[in-house]
C-alpha cells in the first residue's frame, strides 16, 4: 500500500531539512501552511532562534480580503520587509514538504517581489 498524503509530505520535509540549514549569513525561510492560514519564519539554525516572522493571522494581515493565494503573497511581502529591517537579504527557502505550487509559490513570489533573495 502506498503512502498517505501526510506521510509523503513528512518524508519530503525530512529530506529538505537534511540539506536546508540556516546560518547567520543565510538564514532559513520556513513556511507552514494549514488549511486556513499560512505562516513564515526566518530562522537562524546555528543559534536556534527566530529572527522574523509573519502570518496571515497578524493584525495588519488578518483584515486583508482576497483569496488564500493573494493573502499568502501579502505574507511573503510582510516577511521580506521584516527581514530587510533585520538586515537579512538572502535566505534558504524551506517549503516544509509542500509542493512549490499555489499558496507556497505565491508567498515565495511575494517575498521575491519585496526584495528577498533565495
Amino acid at each position: 500500500m502506498g503512502l498517505t498524503k501526510t506521510e509523503r509530505r513528512l518524508r519530503i520535509r525530512r529530506r529538505i531539512r537534511k540539506v536546508s540549514f540556516g546560518t547567520a549569513e543565510r538564514p532559513r525561510l520556513s513556511v507552514f501552511r494549514s488549511n486556513k492560514e499560512i505562516y513564515a519564519q526566518i530562522i537562524d539554525d546555528t543559534k536556534g532562534e527566530t529572527l522574523a516572522s509573519a502570518s496571515s493571522r497578524d493584525k495588519e494581515l488578518a483584515k486583508a480580503k482576497g483569496t488564500k493565494s493573494e493573502i499568502a503573497a501579502e505574507v511573503g511581502k510582510a516577511i521580506a520587509e521584516k527581514a530587510q529591517k533585520a538586515g537579512i537579504e538572502t535566505v534558504a527557502f524551506d517549503r516544509g514538504g509542500n509542493l512549490y505550487h499555489g499558496r507556497i509559490k505565491a508567498l515565495a513570489d511575494g517575498a521575491r517581489e519585496a526584495g528577498l533573495k533565495f
